[in-house]
C-alpha cells in the first residue's frame, strides 16, 4: 500500500509542478506581450539582421562611382573606358576639367577612381612610345577597391585586340604597348587599421552616448526625482540641455583618448585640420545625445531605452560603411544609410585623417549631419513636452 501511496503523491506532485510551471509560463508571455517594445525587438531585430546580411552586405562591391580626365580623343582612350565598363567594376559617370577637379573628386568621396588619359596618348602608342594611362584609387578601404584594381589588370593585356590590327599589329604581343600607372593614395600599403580605426570613434562615440542620455530621463522617472525636477521653474529645452551638457563633456573626453590611442598606439595619421576634425566630432556627438534624450523620453524603463539604443545602433553599424563598402549595398540601403548620422561621420573623419579633406570636400556631408541634429533635438524637446503633459 505504501507503494502505491507513494506513486500517487509523485503523481500529484508531478502534475502540479506541470500546473505551475503552466501558470508561469502563461503569465510570462502575457507581460512579455504587455511590453510591446521588448516584444517587438525581439521579432524584428532578427528579421532586419537577415534582411541586411542577406541582401544589403556585399564584399564586392561593383559600380564603383570613377571621374575621368580625358585628353585625348582617340579610339584608344575610348576602348579603354569601354573596357573598364565591361568589367561593371567601374562606373564613369564624372567628367574631371583638370587635374585639380579630379584631385577634389576623389578627396571629397563623391568617386572611387580617376583616370588620366594623357594628350596624345593614341599617336605615342602607335609610334610605340610606351603612353602611360594613370588610375588613381581611393585605397582608404581596402575591401572596396582591391577586386576593382585587380580587374584592371586584367583588362590591360587584351584591352587594344581590336584596334592592333594590320600595320599595328606588331604591337599587339605582350607586354602590352602602354603602361597602367595605379596610384593608391590615402592608404598605400593597404592597412586595414588605417580604414577601421577612425571608423571606431564613431562607432564608439554612438554607442556610449546614446546609451547614457538613453538612460537619463528614464532613471529620473524610476528614481522618483522627475517630479522634484519638474517642480522647480525651469523649461524643457534648459532641462534636455542642462542633461546633455555633461555627457557633451565626456564625449569630448573620449573623443580625445581614441584620438590619442589611434595616433600613438596604431600609427593613423591626422593629414588635415585638428580643429575642423574636433569641432565636427562634437558635432556628431549632439546628434548621438539628442537621439538618445529623444529615446529616453519614449522609453517607460531602463530596459526599453537600452532596447531602443541597440535598435537604432545595429542599422548604424551595418549601413553606414563601417564594417562593410557602403558602394557595395544595392540603392535602397544605401538611401537608408544616408539617413544615419555614423554614415556622415565615417566619411568626415576618415577624410580629415586620411584625405587632409577640408570643409570645402565634405559641405554636404556636413551639411546632413547639421540637419539630422537639429531636427533630432526639435524631437527631443517635442517629445519632454508630451512628457511633462
Amino acid at each position: 500500500m505504501s507503494n502505491g501511496s507513494d506513486i500517487d503523491r509523485r503523481t500529484r506532485g508531478f502534475r502540479a509542478s506541470l500546473a505551475r510551471l503552466r501558470a508561469t509560463f502563461i503569465k510570462e508571455f502575457l507581460q512579455l506581450r504587455r511590453d510591446r517594445l521588448t516584444f517587438a525587438t525581439m521579432l524584428f531585430i532578427p528579421l532586419m539582421q537577415l534582411l541586411l546580411f542577406g541582401t544589403a552586405i556585399n564584399t564586392n562591391p561593383r559600380h564603383l562611382p570613377t571621374a575621368v580626365l580625358i585628353q585625348d580623343d582617340s579610339s584608344f582612350a575610348r576602348s579603354y573606358l569601354a573596357a573598364m565598363r565591361a568589367t561593371d567594376y567601374f562606373d564613369i559617370s564624372l567628367n574631371a576639367t583638370s587635374e585639380a577637379d579630379l584631385d577634389h573628386l576623389i578627396r571629397s568621396g563623391q568617386a572611387l577612381f580617376g583616370v588620366q588619359i594623357p594628350a596624345h596618348f593614341g599617336r605615342d602608342l602607335i609610334r610605340g612610345d610606351r603612353p602611360e594611362i594613370l588610375v588613381i584609387a581611393d585605397a582608404t578601404d581596402p575591401t572596396a577597391t582591391g577586386n576593382a584594381i585587380a580587374a584592371l589588370n586584367r583588362i590591360t593585356e587584351t584591352v587594344f585586340s581590336r584596334e592592333l590590327t594590320g600595320p599595328a599589329a606588331n604591337l599587339a604581343p605582350k607586354p602590352p604597348p602602354f603602361d597602367l600607372r595605379v596610384h593608391l593614395r590615402y592608404n598605400p600599403g593597404i592597412e586595414t587599421r588605417l580604414n577601421i580605426v577612425p571608423g571606431l570613434m564613431g562607432t564608439i562615440l554612438t554607442l556610449t552616448m546614446l546609451i547614457f542620455t538613453g538612460l537619463s530621463v528614464t532613471r529620473e522617472i524610476e528614481r522618483g526625482t522627475m517630479e522634484s525636477l519638474l517642480s522647480m521653474p525651469i523649461r524643457p529645452v534648459e532641462i534636455m540641455l542642462g542633461k546633455i551638457a555633461p555627457y557633451l563633456v565626456v564625449g569630448g573626453l573620449q573623443m580625445t583618448l581614441i584620438l590619442g590611442a589611434a595616433w600613438l598606439l596604431f600609427g593613423v595619421p591626422i593629414e588635415g585640420s585638428l580643429p575642423l576634425l574636433l569641432a565636427l566630432t562634437l558635432l556628431f556627438i549632439l546628434a548621438n545625445l539628442s537621439v538618445g534624450y529623444t529615446f529616453s523620453t519614449i522609453a517607460k524603463s531602463q530596459l526599453q531605452a537600452m532596447q531602443m539604443s541597440f535598435f537604432y545602433f545595429l542599422p548604424n553599424m551595418l549601413l553606414s560603411g563601417f564594417l562593410f563598402p557602403f558602394k557595395g549595398m544595392p540603392g535602397w540601403a544605401q538611401h537608408v544609410g544616408e539617413f544615419l548620422p555614423l554614415t556622415h561621420y565615417l566619411r568626415i573623419v576618415r577624410g580629415i585623417m586620411l584625405k587632409s579633406a577640408t570643409f570645402v570636400d565634405l559641405q554636404f556631408d556636413v551639411l546632413a549631419l547639421a540637419l539630422f541634429t537639429l531636427a533630432a533635438m526639435a524631437l527631443a524637446v517635442a517629445r519632454f513636452r508630451q512628457t511633462l503633459d
